[in-house]
């Protein structure tokens, strides 16, 4: 777009058509620099919003729990503050999530690489929200394959990445069927890989492109009748090519897999691993 024609010894149409060439780059550059300055000026607003806003919904939290511990038992209080309590969360996440999607966006994020089992994670995953799956009937059947699933990323955006697939299983799949979990290692032509697959039933009929899920502010529920920012997938995916990972999402039907590919970890010789630190 640099590039420009010398034209002092052109004439006629020669010269018509070099100024023409020199003005195609010009327009160009122009308008991708509009473009990315725009582009800048959006992250830097849902940025500083973002943590405009985190300031007095942290005292909103702060209060609302000061008043679950008075354990006031008369209705309707009890009622308001269990409300309260759950859309002051709720847009805690949402404030959370539009910050780490401005930061993948422009990039300004930070990955501590270390060596990380897998399989010890998604464990961890199972036992901190199976709790709230059965409020769904949600049944999860993990086959770990026995695997030595230890790859090289950063444990607390992984722990993000569960925590968001999780989620979106809880959100939209339908009550009272199975999810399963499926750890294995394939090789293919980048070598031993380690595969991470999520199944679920999706409780309504998906009317969109399985790509289309990972955009920004894109979900399933079109309707919007569930609780989520459109974001989940969107930063999970991020998250994990960041980290020199695939993320790709397969719909068949009602049938919705998640899967996750990464290289396998192998410890250089001579080389002291870093421990796996807690999520």
């Amino acid at each position: 777009m640099e590039f420009k024609l010398e034209v002092e010894q052109l004439h006629g149409n020669s010269r018509e058509m070099a100024d023409a060439v020199n003005n195609i780059g010009e327009g160009i550059r122009k308008a991708v620099s509009t473009s990315m300055k725009d582009e800048q000026m959006k992250t830097d607003l849902i940025t500083n919003v973002s943590h405009d806003i985190k300031t007095p919904l942290t005292s909103i939290i702060s209060y609302v729990d000061l008043l679950k511990r008075l354990d006031i038992q008369e209705e309707p209080a009890k009622g308001y503050i269990a409300v309260l309590d759950s859309k002051s969360q709720r847009l805690k996440q949402l404030t959370d999530d539009l910050v780490e999607a401005s930061k993948l966006s422009s990039g300004n994020i930070e990955f501590h690489m270390e060596q990380l089992n897998l399989t010890e994670l998604v464990n961890q995953a199972i036992g901190e929200l199976s709790e709230r799956m059965e409020e769904k009937g949600l049944q999860i059947i993990f086959d770990s394959g026995n695997a030595s699933a230890f790859i090289y990323a950063d444990s607390r955006r992984m722990w993000r990445v569960m925590e968001n697939l999780f989620n979106n299983v809880y959100k939209y799949a339908m009550e009272g069927t199975r999810v399963y979990i499926d750890l294995a290692m394939r090789t293919d032509t980048a070598g031993e890989m380690v595969e991470l697959s999520i199944k679920n039933i999706s409780e309504r009929q998906m009317n969109i492109k399985a790509d289309d899920l990972t955009e920004r502010f894109i979900r399933g529920d079109s309707s919007r009748t569930t609780e989520g920012s459109g974001l989940g997938l969107y930063i999970t995916k991020n998250l994990v090519e960041a980290q020199n990972g695939v993320f790709d999402i397969q719909l068949d039907g009602d049938l919705f897999k998640a899967v996750i590919l990464f290289p396998k970890y192998v410890e250089k010789p001579g080389i002291q691993a870093a421990e796996p630190s807690e999520s």
